[in-house]
Order: structure tokens, then sequence, then C-alpha cells
């Protein structure tokens, strides 16, 4: 029996309106589940690099595959290999920062993490970081303890490593 996994897939399409409405539906009509999606400006010009994470066995990624190359604003998919790719992710984390002692804590733990403090109250502090999105859990769970007020994820985006193929 085939085992599920996550599969990370590279899309090169049109960067046009409705193009990621056309693939988020056929993700729904085919019922698939997209666990995140990441669209932004490519190296080509007029074109958009999406990163679709998804998961299930070989015969899903094979299908999602097929389906995503049927679609006429698409050029190019990939399912990237996950030894062979870099994934990263940016998060900011706004977190209660009740006296001077919790606010160095904070601060420690950032820089630790490679974090940056973007923003600054007399109650909270923001913190900046990105990376890999089990680094980003490993923070967030540190900082649970201080009173997190408030996350926002860009997901992951990913490329393959060295030469394009």
């Amino acid at each position: 029996m085939d085992e599920k996994r996550i599969h990370v897939i590279s899309a090169l399409v049109l960067n046009k309106p409705g193009v990621l409405q056309r693939v988020a539906g056929l993700f729904t009509r085919r019922g698939f589940n997209i666990d995140n999606i990441t669209v932004g400006a490519s190296e080509q010009e007029n074109m958009a690099r999406m990163t679709i994470i998804s998961h299930g066995d070989e015969n899903v990624l094979e299908q999602i595959i097929k389906q995503l190359n049927k679609l006429i604003d698409v050029v190019k998919v990939r399912d990237l290999d996950p030894e062979n790719t870099v994934k990263r992710e940016l998060c900011l984390i706004k977190i209660s920062t009740s006296s001077e002692k919790v606010r160095s804590e904070i601060i420690q733990y950032a820089n630790i993490f490679r974090g940056r403090i973007i923003d600054v109250s007399p109650e909270t502090l923001t913190v900046e970081i990105t990376g890999a999105p089990e680094k980003i859990e490993a923070l967030i769970d540190l900082l649970q303890g201080f009173g997190i007020k408030q996350i926002a994820r860009t997901g992951a985006t990913a490329i393959s490593r060295g030469m394009v193929e």
C-alpha cells in the first residue's frame, strides 16, 4: 500500500487574474486538500510561481500533476524532491510583555532563533522570523507561555536546490 506523504508542488503559471481560483477549483472538484499555497512573481516576465503543499499517496500526486497540466494557464508543474528542496516561511508573532524581564527574555529567544524585533509598544513586542516551518513552530512553542496575542504566517514556499531542470 502506498504511504501518504507531504508533496511540495511547484507550478509556473501565467500571472493574470483568475489563475489562483482555477487552480483552487481544480483541487476542490477532485477532492484534494491544499495544506498551503503561496504565489508570487517568478524570474520570467508575466509568470508567477505557485508553491502548493498537499498530502496523499503517489496516485494522488500523479492526479494533481495531470490535472494541473490540463489547465491552460499552467506552463510547468514539478513535484519537488524533499531531499533537494529549500523550504522557508515568514511568521510575525505579537507577544504580551508584562515586564522588562519578560521583554528581555523574548528578545533573547528571538535572537537565538535569528528573529528580529520589528515593533515595540508598551504592552507588546512583535517578532519576525523566517525559516523552515519546524523552526517557526519551535519558537512559537517557546513563546506560548508569555501570552501570544496574534500570529500571522505566510505558509511555506519552496525552491529546488542546485541547477534548474
